[in-house]
């Protein structure tokens, strides 16, 4: 279910994965999320009863170092989200968010573990380019960042398009047609 207020979403996936267990299903559960909901009480107790009941679910934390306006440093004391796993008995691995392949080499592991009844916490990193909402300025609480031309170049976008084309899979005219469908799809 989508739901606004943060980390909610979070114990709805570990009920839905514990649901089809009961009902006989080997479906695994996703849930995505901000780094910001991994210090909300919907979280520890997502992630917890996940745990001690091995729900079938992947916890993914898109983590872009901001919790709306808060730093990462400032939210956590971990030295990672992903390393929060262990507290609750989760496997737990890290995953370069802007690589498209990784992101889905990971996930299809952690996939795979979850249907296995051992839940899994991964974290992508990721970098956040612009307002957290259309109603934030990040210029009130961020500066420009001296490392956001490093992140620029690992644009998920970019690299993805670039790795098609070094596969021949995609050539200038592709790339147009793409561009357009997706233009119209995100018009209708």
């Amino acid at each position: 279910p989508q739901a606004v207020p943060v980390g909610t979403q979070i114990p709805h996936a570990t009920g839905a994965g514990m649901a089809r267990n009961y009902a006989g299903g080997d479906e695994a559960m996703v849930v995505c999320f901000g780094d910001g909901a991994t210090s909300e009480g919907d979280f520890h107790e997502g992630l917890n009863f996940a745990g001690v009941f091995d729900a079938p679910v992947v916890f993914f934390c898109e983590n872009n170092e901001w919790a709306i306006s808060l730093p990462r440093d400032r939210q956590t004391a971990s030295d990672t989200i992903a390393g929060k796993a262990e507290a609750y008995g989760l496997g737990g691995a890290q995953v370069d968010g802007n690589d498209p392949l990784a992101v889905y080499e990971a996930t299809c592991e952690a996939l795979k573990c979850a249907r296995d009844g051992e839940p899994v916490l991964l974290e992508a990193l990721t970098y956040r380019r612009g307002a957290h909402t259309t109603a934030d300025d990040p210029g009130r609480y961020r500066d420009e960042e001296p490392d956001l031309p490093e992140w620029r170049t690992r644009d998920p976008v970019e690299r993805y398009e670039e790795f098609l084309r070094s596969e021949g899979v995609l050539d200038d005219e592709s790339a147009v047609l793409v561009r357009e469908e997706a233009d119209d799809e995100l018009a209708a």
